[in-house]
Parts: structure tokens; C-alpha cells; sequence
């Protein structure tokens, strides 16, 4: 992914915040076989100090990844949307596209069969704390059950990123009016409003105006 130093992701901090907020991932692997893709649900693992993240995969995946043998590319993508050149001044412009987005490279570890229980047990929980009637998966002994034996369909995993190419490409290099009029425009109910897009975009600018100040 290209960089530009006005839109460089950092933080730790933020990049947990992106994963909280965007717990879908695509898994991305160069395999013998060719290039091979998947997509899955995430979780932190909120012990680690580190930036450690908690998924699982459906057999075969596993082995058409060939999961623990090589690294592995783990995309999170954050709100992303169009924005318009009608939307700066009257100069000539083009459009582009604002977004946030992070590459995490590991080799993942495979959990137990122990361990894999408890993360699926902590993804659903996830989940299915914002339910007005949570179905836990170990609720009743029943459900635990049901779980238990599932679960030797799927691969725990535990990723720990050793590399980290993170962007945040929301308009830092724009005045601040020409800012205010792309939030205003994703905001509302044009073609091109994006809701989430634009409260990312007034979170990171009104951080950026305050330590300006």
C-alpha cells in the first residue's frame, strides 16, 4: 500500500480502535498453490498488551492457507466512501477516495482445540452483547454442547502483527472549511453519503484542530 507522511496510521491505540470497530478480515496468503483469500470475523485478545488479534477459520481453510507455515496478510477496513471535487473550491480538482485501512503481517499461531473453544466462545459473546436477549454459545448446557461439537469444524487462530502498514486518508491535506463541506456532504443524503465515513472524519479533525490550538 502507497504511504504519504499526511496520512501515515500509527498509533497502536488507533489501530485497536479500527479492529474493535471493524471486526471483519480478510485473510490474504501466497501459497504454492497461488494466491489464496478468506474472509472471517475478529476479535482482540484485550489481555495482550500487544496488538494480538483472535479469529478462526472453517476447515479446509486452514490448509489452503497453509496456516503456521508462512506469513499471512490480514486486511481490516475501516469507513470509506467518494469524495466529490465538486465538494472543494471552485480550482481544478479530481476526485478520490477517503478511507482507513490496516495491512497486519504474522505467521498466525494455531490455537489448542482448548483455546479455540474459549475465542469462539469470545467472538459470539462479542457480538452478541449488543442483543436485547444474548444467546451466549456456552448460555445452557445444551448450547455449550452443540458448540463443543461444531467446533472441531473450525481452526483457532492467534495473530500477533511483526509488520504494520496502516493508513488514514480523511482529507488531513485539505483547509479546514473545504474539511467541514465534505463532512457536511457525507452527512447528508446525497448518492455519495457515508454516515460512518464523515464521523470518522470529524473525530480525527476536531483531535487535529484541538492540538493545533
Amino acid at each position: 500500500m502507497r504511504q504519504n507522511p499526511s496520512f501515515v496510521l500509527e498509533s497502536p491505540d488507533e489501530i485497536k480502535r479500527l479492529v474493535r470497530e471493524n471486526p471483519w478480515a480478510t485473510l490474504v496468503a501466497d501459497t504454492e498453490n497461488g494466491i489464496v483469500a478468506s474472509h472471517y470475523p475478529i476479535v482482540l485478545d484485550e489481555t495482550s498488551d500487544q496488538l494480538s488479534i483472535l479469529t478462526h477459520v472453517g476447515r479446509p481453510d486452514e490448509q489452503l492457507l497453509e496456516l503456521g507455515t508462512r506469513e499471512i496478510l490480514m486486511i481490516v477496513q475501516g469507513p470509506h466512501g467518494y469524495i466529490s471535487p465538486g465538494w472543494y473550491d471552485a480550482k481544478p480538482a479530481v476526485p478520490t477516495w477517503n478511507f482507513v485501512v490496516a495491512h497486519l503481517y504474522a505467521v498466525p499461531e494455531i490455537l489448542s482445540d482448548e483455546e479455540n473453544l474459549r475465542v469462539l466462545g469470545d467472538l459470539v459473546d462479542f457480538f452478541e452483547q449488543h442483543m436485547p436477549e444474548p444467546r451466549r454459545m456456552n448460555g445452557t448446557i445444551e448450547n455449550a454442547a452443540y458448540a463443543s461439537r461444531i467446533s472441531a469444524g473450525t481452526v483457532g487462530l492467534r495473530f500477533t502483527p511483526t509488520r504494520v502498514v496502516a493508513k488514514s486518508k480523511l482529507s488531513q491535506n485539505r483547509p479546514d472549511e473545504t474539511v467541514d463541506v465534505i463532512i457536511r456532504e457525507l452527512e447528508g443524503d446525497g448518492p455519495y453519503a457515508q454516515p460512518a465515513l464523515a464521523a470518522e472524519m470529524r473525530r480525527v479533525h476536531d483531535i487535529r484542530r484541538a492540538a493545533r490550538d
